[in-house]
């Protein structure tokens, strides 16, 4: 039991480091968080890293062979539909702090943006290779869970307190904007 400990504990810094350096979703989540709160997305992200950290335990190696066009082309057009789900609040009348536009689209649209973006990255290759090696993928699993959630949590915490300091349309424009450019950036490995 100790040692599943040692490599629920491995796994959890392991993959916070590799995902705290220079990963998008970290954008991602930050500007979901200016747009919808941090109860709402958190109620997003934290299924999807779950899932996603499912497959890499499981599935890591193969997740790990896909072609890298096949990947890239994942990130951007999930990155770019998030764009779209975000920007299209078309009518929608501004809310006060805290009752935007509904729960069920910001949970839908937050799972999706982590879920189907950034396959094969650090992380995961991380979850997937410490599974293999060390035969604990329950251990690994969690720990790369709760890692990711702590990534997701900081982020979300970092773009909801944009909340306080920026008007709602223009939070709404900008998450647009963020979500572009990670799009376009999905071409750059």
């Amino acid at each position: 039991m100790s040692s599943q400990w040692s490599w629920f504990a491995a796994a959890y810094g392991a993959v916070l480091l590799a995902e705290l350096v220079g990963d998008r979703s970290l954008f991602a989540v930050g500007a979901l968080s200016a747009r919808y709160g941090i109860p709402t997305v958190m109620s997003g992200v934290v299924p999807a890293f779950a899932a996603k950290s499912l497959v890499s335990v499981i599935f890591g190696r193969i997740v790990s062979t896909l072609p890298a066009p096949l990947l890239v082309a994942m990130s951007a057009v999930t990155f770019l539909s998030s764009a779209f789900l975000v920007a299209r609040a078309h009518g929608e009348v501004e809310r006060p702090l805290g009752r935007d536009g509904g729960r069920v689209p910001g949970v839908v649209t937050s799972f999706c943006t982590i879920f189907f973006s950034e396959w094969a990255d650090f992380g995961q290759i991380t979850a997937a290779t410490l599974a293999a090696r060390f035969h604990a993928p329950l251990a690994v699993w969690l720990g790369a869970t709760l890692a990711l959630s702590t990534k997701g949590l900081l982020a979300a915490l970092l773009g909801a307190g944009l909340r306080f300091r920026i008007a709602t349309r223009p939070l709404r424009w900008g998450a647009v904007a963020v979500f572009l450019t990670l799009g376009a950036l999905s071409f750059i490995r």
